[in-house]
């Protein structure tokens, strides 16, 4: 009987040995939350299983971290080790320090990823009643390769760091985890057009746009439409940034037939002029229509970019000299507005606010087979004004009149998707049918179906300034940028969604529009029920243990009292 007892232990003990060791090479969970928030979607899990070869992801977020960042680092674990699963051992995970040596060179991690822009939030802690600075780099960098892609894990900058900031980014995870690992696999890269000819600039103010979005995710060419027969169908998107110079008809047949043929387009209009320069020189400036002749083209694809100015009382800071004995004074310049994203859209879901300069207000209009988007949006207390409107820095002598501003969430940035009409139907001649045959683009009526334009009424969204030669990344303040006026702003990370969203058809995007509900406990009910459920915690395990061991002791005299 007792050789008996000891086989059965040995059996068991086996059991569990051999569970444990399958469990530290087998990984499956299964998803029961109602959003599906652990279940890979389905291009993802393709474009994991088809990696040509290994993939090395170096993570910084790990270490003595504050609790969200230690969930964020669980979580990222937790992703990273699916994939690793899904590729059947192809990612590889290592946990690096800032401070620690890149292999291979005498520089840090976090010095490179300084250089790739990827900078460390500040979290301040007091640490016995002493304020003390504490640097985080919710950052990854992956290899595949010679090729690395940064990635960052979290798009906020601020200090005070709120649960539903941590809990979105944590929804991002898996999208922004497979967009850095395709493109670290990507080794051709899609084509994409920056106009010129209309006056669209072209020098220092677009390096950032040129050297940190374009250059870097795109084989970028500049293209004059004046001089091309057409718009090649090679390329992916056309960007068109700013022109001050009107379009012909010729030059919006190459566009609307660039369209037709399935391109995409992402206009950043500045309908009037009205420039911060001229402002300056003159101490006020009248702000009119440019008359770009683009009205009746963005009309027949359902938008229309406004004759008028955005002003928020939600915006950005200018020095300005308020009684005129040259003591400047940081002040709100509403032609300055921080907008608002749509977290509903893909595209800007999870972002932070992005500035504009000057901008007009767009509106949708009727375009059957059309779906329209508002990107982004004023905040609640902003106004029009129509033009022609007197710009003067004297408006930020007094506070702003509260009672105006009163309209809340003017759309200045839309997305259209759909099939979209030919704003030449049945308005070509046959002779300009035969010269875009002649040139291998025969007219077209109709896009295809999943055609996408996106129409900013800004152009300064994407143009940066300079402190020192030193230019700032687009969007960005030169005034308050070392100043404690200063916030981080998402104009740069607006683009790159944008561009992204119109350029790759790899169906990635789908994991962006992951929404994790946060369920947090209710503060009313914690403080009234708090010494309840504190007794409940402390006795009720006392409890149960003085009944498992009087039932116990119960069973011991039933069983040896027969």
């Amino acid at each position: 009987m007792m050789r008996k007892k000891s086989y059965q232990i040995w059996i068991v003990l086996l059991v569990l040995v051999l569970i444990n060791v399958a469990a530290a090479w087998v990984h499956f969970r299964f998803d029961l939350t109602a959003e599906k928030r652990f279940t890979i979607s389905a291009p993802v899990k393709k474009m994991l299983r088809d990696l040509p070869g290994p993939v090395e992801v170096d993570l910084l977020l790990h270490g003595n971290l504050p609790s969200g960042f230690r969930k964020l680092s669980a979580s990222t674990n937790d992703l990273l080790q699916e994939f690793n699963d899904i590729t059947r051992g192809k990612i590889k995970v290592r946990q690096v320090a800032p401070d620690e040596a890149v292999p291979g060179t005498d520089r840090t991690f976090g010095d490179t990823l300084a250089a790739l822009g990827l900078l460390p939030i500040n979290l301040k802690a007091q640490v016995e009643s002493v304020e003390q600075s504490q640097y985080v780099f919710p950052s990854a960098i992956i290899r595949h390769g010679d090729k690395i892609v940064p990635v960052n894990l979290y798009p906020g900058a601020k200090s005070l760091i709120t649960p539903p900031e941590l809990n979105s980014a944590e929804a991002m995870l898996e999208y922004t985890f497979a967009d850095g690992i395709h493109k670290a696999i990507t080794d051709k890269l899609p084509l994409i057009a920056y106009s010129v000819g209309n006056g669209e600039p072209t020098g220092s103010s677009t390096y950032d746009l040129v050297e940190n979005v374009l250059r870097k995710n795109y084989q970028v060419f500049t293209i004059d439409i004046n001089n091309e027969p057409v718009i090649p169908d090679t390329f992916r998107t056309l960007v068109v940034v700013k022109p001050t110079k009107p379009f012909d008809e010729k030059e919006k047949m190459k566009i609307d037939q660039f369209i037709m043929h399935g391109g995409s387009v992402i206009w950043m209009i500045d309908r009037l002029e009205a420039e911060m320069d001229s402002l300056q020189l003159k101490n006020q400036v009248v702000a009119y229509d440019r008359n770009l002749q683009l009205e009746d083209l963005l009309f027949r694809y359902g938008a229309r970019i406004n004759a008028d100015l955005v002003m928020d009382l939600q915006s950005d800071f200018l020095p300005f000299d308020v009684n005129g004995n040259g003591q400047f004074e940081f002040l709100r310049w509403n032609y300055f507005p921080l907008f608002e994203p749509n977290n509903a859209s893909t595209v800007t879901k999870s972002l932070g606010l992005v500035e504009g300069k000057f901008v007009n207000s767009v509106d949708t209009v009727a375009a059957p087979g059309v779906a329209k988007t508002f990107l982004l949006r004023s905040s609640p207390n902003a106004r029009i004004i129509q033009t022609p409107a007197l710009i003067s820095p004297s408006e930020n002598r007094n506070a702003p009149e509260d009672e105006a501003f009163k309209t809340a969430g003017i759309p200045v940035a839309v997305l259209l998707e759909g099939k979209f009409t030919s704003f030449f139907k049945n308005r070509i001649s046959s002779t300009e049918m035969d010269s875009l045959a002649i040139n291998g683009t025969p007219f077209r009526s109709e896009s295809p179906a999943n055609s996408k334009m996106i129409i900013v009424g800004d152009g300064d969204i994407v143009l940066n300034a300079f402190i020192k030669d030193q230019p700032l990344s687009m969007g960005v303040n030169p005034y308050t940028a070392q100043s404690n006026n200063a916030f981080p702003i998402s104009n740069r990370q607006f683009v790159e969604n944008s561009l992204d969203y119109l350029v790759n058809n790899n169906g990635l995007y789908a994991s962006r529009s992951k929404d994790y509900t946060l369920r947090l406990l209710d503060g009313e009910k914690i403080r009234d029920q708090k010494i309840t459920w504190q007794l409940i915690d402390l006795l009720l395990p006392v409890l149960l243990i003085i009944i498992t061991g009087l039932v116990y002791q119960q069973w011991r005299r039933n069983k040896y009292a027969r």
